[in-house]
């Protein structure tokens, strides 16, 4: 995809959150998050923040990143600052003063930046802390971001064919973990999207367990939760291996965790809510007598994060609709003996989820 198409998408992102502004009757919006700024800017920094009003969208950064803004930003103006963004905001040089009310992106934000904005700016304009503002307009991604998704997905998924055969009673956890770091970068990932999960034998029974200098044993069954950037794009995918011949019970608990799994693949739809879809899911391993050992959600969105909305639990109110993207990650965890969990993130589309990783969900006993 040409810049110019991307571009479009932004310009197209911009135009909806000022309709949304209008809608909440908010004359301007200081924007802290970064994940956020890189959404409607394309600027990936790590110093922005980014003023919106009806006639103007400006990024202010610092010196380190002005040659990086002006290659990445079209959207908006880059400001470089020398002193605080709450000062430079104050200085008059921007359309502020008698402006009321100016959201503040609240929930991403430090208490004592926030107090520095609300103390400089309050002799020129009316700040409003506003949360959650832009959940709704990121949770549906489109085609140059489900784009990214698939590319970092197709990257991790290199990656698994990889480290999936290094494992044996030779290698521990920390050496799994450390190829699947360094080939994600090898392939053409930014960098991991979360610390890898390589969890084996009790451990695996540890949905976010850190891996160690363990070494695998002959039976046991190996949980590796791993993802990685691409385009600022995340990925999120799990499986879980045999290192030989795992216990009979271990094969059923495997089996009921991977028909659970394509079972909430194959539930998800449009206009349904996020919890409906956890019901289904959870019922089922309920049913097999394991509902106590699948203690959390069902899955989560994800995009720029890795953690994002909607979220895919008991509690998750979204509906689900075309173009949201989250994971579907079912596990059962039996404490001091092993744990399975499966994870595909899927894009939602008008007749159903759609997976983007393609690494087969059948036991894999090497």
């Amino acid at each position: 995809m040409g810049m110019s198409g991307i571009e479009d998408y932004r310009k197209a992102s911009l135009a909806t959150v000022r309709s949304a502004m209008e809608e909440r009757e908010l004359a301007g919006f200081i924007i802290t998050d970064l994940s956020t700024i890189r959404w409607l800017t394309g600027f990936s920094g790590s110093s922005a923040r980014v003023l919106v009003t009806p006639t103007v969208c400006r990024l202010f950064t610092d010196f380190r990143y002005a040659e990086q803004a002006r290659g990445e930003v079209a959207v908006a103006e880059t400001v470089v600052v020398s002193e605080s963004v709450a000062s430079e905001l104050a200085s008059g040089r921007h359309p502020l003063r008698g402006l009321e009310p100016v959201a503040l992106q609240s929930d991403s934000i430090g208490w004592l930046e926030a107090t520095r904005f609300i103390d400089t700016l309050s002799g020129c304009c009316r700040l409003q802390p506003v949360a959650g503002f832009f959940n709704d307009f990121r949770m549906v991604k489109n085609p140059f971001e489900l784009s990214l998704m698939q590319d970092a997905a197709d990257i991790s998924g290199k990656v698994l064919d990889a480290v999936v055969p290094m494992l044996s009673e030779r290698v521990s956890e920390c050496d799994i973990a450390t190829e699947i770091s360094c080939l994600h970068r090898k392939h053409g990932g930014e960098k991991d999207s979360f610390d890898p999960i390589v969890a084996g034998g009790v451990r695996s029974a540890m949905p976010h367990a850190h891996p160690t200098g363990e070494r695998f044993r002959e039976g046991m069954l190996v949980v590796i939760d791993m993802g990685c950037m691409a385009g600022g794009y995340a990925s999120d995918q799990t499986r879980t291996i045999g290192l030989g011949r795992v216990p009979d019970e271990a094969r059923r608990v495997y089996e009921i965790v991977r028909e659970a799994q394509e079972l909430g693949i194959r539930s998800a739809r449009c206009g349904m809510k996020a919890r409906e879809l956890d019901a289904v899911v959870r019922s089922f391993i309920a049913g097999h007598g394991y509902g106590e050992a699948f203690g959390h959600g069902l899955g989560h969105g994800i995009g720029l994060e890795v953690h994002e909305e909607p979220r895919i639990s008991l509690k998750g109110e979204a509906v689900l609709r075309e173009g949201m993207v989250f994971t579907i990650e079912p596990g059962i965890y039996l404490e001091g003996r092993f744990g399975v969990r499966i994870e595909d993130t899927v894009v939602m589309e008008a007749d159903g989820a759609r997976p983007l990783q393609r690494f087969t969900k059948e036991l894999i006993e090497l």
